[in-house]
């Protein structure tokens, strides 16, 4: 993508009279192609009417959270930024419709944040989380920061938590020190390769 370090999988679906069957993870692969291994230490779900924003969501780094995102049901307007100070690409942001009948899925490392919009009703989406939840680590910034401009393209207010509507912004973030620097994710990506 063209956000390093986040990859937009697409799986090859066998189709018969019955339906359809495919991965939407396997780890020897994912880990082949992104060059190292992805620990699945949680699984997260969320169930989201229409016009609900979750995000921008990520985790500091320590301990850093990788994420393998899908839809189980619905559909999505998904949006993964690299705030990685000193990243070579750094405000870069990329969009991606998903949906549950396409089951392409979305890796998204540590150190990048990543929110999404509900495009319908009872959409569930799942993430493989690569370590578990730690109170106090969760980065959350303004879907709707400026710096950002990102592409949500609403017509309406989203539904949004108390949380994800009064986050911060990425400068307030940035001065508050809560961004991670792209040398120590790209040391923690090390780390895990050499743990293989």
């Amino acid at each position: 993508m063209a956000v390093p370090d986040a990859f937009h999988i697409t799986p090859y679906k066998h189709r018969d009279a019955r339906g359809s069957f495919y991965e939407s993870f396997r780890r020897d692969k994912l880990a082949a192609e992104i060059g190292r291994p992805v620990p699945v230490a949680q699984v997260n779900y969320s169930v989201s009417r229409k016009q609900v924003l979750r995000g921008l969501h990520g985790t500091l780094l320590p301990p850093g959270q990788a994420k393998v995102v899908c839809v189980v049901r619905g559909a999505v307007l998904d949006i993964v930024v690299d705030l990685r100070l000193g990243s070579p690409t750094y405000g870069v942001h990329e969009a991606n419709w998903l949906d549950a009948e396409s089951g392409e899925t979305l890796f998204v490392a540590e150190g990048l944040v990543h929110g999404f919009l509900a495009l319908t009703d009872d959409t569930c989406v799942s993430y493989l989380c690569s370590t578990e939840f730690v109170p106090g680590t969760q980065l959350d910034i303004d879907p709707f920061d400026a710096e950002l401009d990102l592409p949500w393209g609403l017509s309406e207010a989203p539904l949004m938590s108390a949380k994800d509507a009064s986050a911060v912004s990425v400068a307030a973030a940035r001065e508050a020190g809560l961004l991670p620097r792209y040398e120590d994710c790209l040391t923690h990506y090390e780390a895990l390769r050499a743990a293989r």
